[in-house]
């Protein structure tokens, strides 16, 4: 009987980490980015905190520095900032060529304010993004397309 519930639950959670990598939970997470609200992004995390490994570094580094900015303090908002960065530079680190954390650190870098100094990997992540796109799963396409009309770096993809 232990077995038997041990199995479901691993088969749940599996099934969850598989639904957070494609469609509806790829598409939860770029709506809680594109989202202004402290209550959807705080749900977001809690759903990326039950991914493992590279994938939820980067995700939950986008996040959090996109969060960052509705902190109350110059110094809370520093340090979510930085912890985010850590996080997501960690997963590029390990996957470099990964195009869809390199779009997150696109989308990241061209609206961090200019005083953190994050902004030096626009134009090759630019490069990236655009060359894969096509490749992307189409939820991530969809997010791709739709943060382009607002990017300078990846303005007329189509």
């Amino acid at each position: 009987m232990k077995l038997i519930i041990g199995c479901l639950i691993a088969f749940a959670i599996m099934s969850f980490a598989a639904h957070a990598q494609t469609g509806s939970g790829k598409q939860a997470f770029y709506t809680a980015m594109a989202s202004s609200s402290a209550a959807v992004w705080n749900k977001q995390l809690e759903e990326i905190n039950t991914l493992t490994g590279n994938d939820k570094n980067a995700f939950q580094g986008a996040l959090l520095m996109r969060k960052s900015g509705s902190q109350k303090t110059p110094g809370q908002k520093l340090s979510m900032f930085k912890q985010g960065h850590k996080l997501l530079e960690a997963a590029i680190s390990r996957e470099a060529k990964n195009p869809e954390f390199r779009f997150l650190r696109l989308m990241i870098q061209e609206n961090a304010p200019k005083i953190v100094g994050y902004n030096n990997n626009i134009a090759d992540d630019a490069r990236l993004v655009k060359a894969s796109y096509k490749s992307f799963p189409e939820t991530v396409q969809k997010a791709v397309l739709s943060y382009s009309k607002t990017s300078k770096a990846l303005k007329g993809l189509q």
